[in-house]
């Protein structure tokens, strides 16, 4: 697996990383046996960049992660994130800090629940809107002195958001969602990390599992998967509609040779050098076929095709419910 940089102040990851969030919530019933062997499978494929959350299963995602990679803590680049708060007693409640304080307090107990003495990269899971950037920034700051964080990084952060927060401290990356499912960040976000020099993390480079071709009815799907809920192109005429796109790309991976999946992230390979996607996954099955994309190189005329079958914009229905897109892009 190749080794790449990741922004501009000296981080070095696998060219693609392992998303865990799915391990422990969101997309079906829990395997931590599995999932213990999956992220074990990861470090031995040379898939060492790791990224977890404190959100994930209300802190239990790192725990898991903390407990599994411990005796190979030194072949991780591991990354957690703070600031969304939630409550296992009240699953419905959600809500975002970026206060200084609670910066310092969400590190302790991240450390706590990984057992370990540092994060290799410390994200701010969403920006929150009553607190300025440069305090939260600053907060954050005061952790790489600590010697808690080596690197700092934001999720679903605005263009004005992030050059504001780079002035405060380098920011080593951004973390938003990226594929041929949602291409937003070609606007205008991805030039701004670029001039910056800040790495791009793309998370859900399969759109939540739909462009692996597997989820045709989400009543299918187990009972414990919220994605049906939580993201609108799952229901309705919006899934009929992208299953439309999916099936395009089904055809263009046969006739790859390759799996949709793999069609999928090869494709966000193929955008830059300094983008490294973090497909998820609780299954080493799955983790060995996304592995082996970064073999996969497109010609000019095979770029072409894939845009004509899912151009951007083509895709129905908001990323997220009306909660969470009043989150994103701040």
């Amino acid at each position: 697996m190749e080794k790449v940089k990741l922004g501009s102040q000296g981080a070095i990851v696998s060219r693609i990383g392992l998303g865990c969030m799915g391990m422990s919530e969101f997309y079906g019933d829990r395997n931590d046996t599995e999932s213990a062997a999956t992220l074990l499978r990861s470090l031995d494929l040379g898939i060492t960049f790791l990224d977890t959350a404190d959100v994930y299963g209300f802190g239990d995602n790192e725990v898991l992660v903390g407990q599994t990679i411990k005796p190979r803590r030194d072949e991780v680049f591991l990354a957690t994130k703070f600031a969304n708060l939630r409550k296992r007693e009240d699953p419905a409640y959600w809500e975002v800090s970026g206060r200084p304080e609670y910066v310092h307090q969400a590190i302790d107990a991240s450390l706590q629940r990984l057992e370990l003495d540092y994060v290799d990269l410390y994200y701010q899971h969403r920006v929150d809107p009553n607190v300025p950037i440069e305090e939260t920034v600053g907060a954050m700051a005061e952790l790489v002195t600590a010697g808690k964080v080596k690197y700092l990084g934001l999720s679903e952060a605005g263009p004005e958001t992030i050059r504001r927060a780079h002035k405060v401290h380098p920011i080593t990356a951004l973390q938003t969602e990226y594929s041929l499912w949602e291409r937003d960040v070609e606007d205008e976000i991805l030039a701004t990390v670029r001039e910056l020099g800040i790495g791009f993390v793309p998370y859900s480079p399969l759109g939540r599992g739909f462009l692996t071709g597997t989820i045709k009815d989400t009543s299918t799907l187990d009972a414990s998967d919220s994605r049906a809920a939580r993201y609108p192109r799952f229901s309705g005429d919006n899934l009929d509609k992208n299953l439309l796109l999916v099936a395009k790309l089904e055809e263009l991976a046969v006739k790859k040779g390759v799996k949709p999946s793999q069609l999928a992230i090869a494709w966000v390979l193929a955008q830059g050098s300094d983008l490294v996607p973090i497909p998820g996954t609780k299954r080493r099955k799955y983790l060995e076929e996304n592995a082996a994309a970064v073999e996969i190189q497109f010609t000019t005329e095979e770029l072409a095709e894939i845009e004509a079958a899912v151009p951007k914009g083509a895709v129905s229905g908001d990323r997220y419910n009306a909660t969470g897109m009043k989150t994103i892009n701040r």
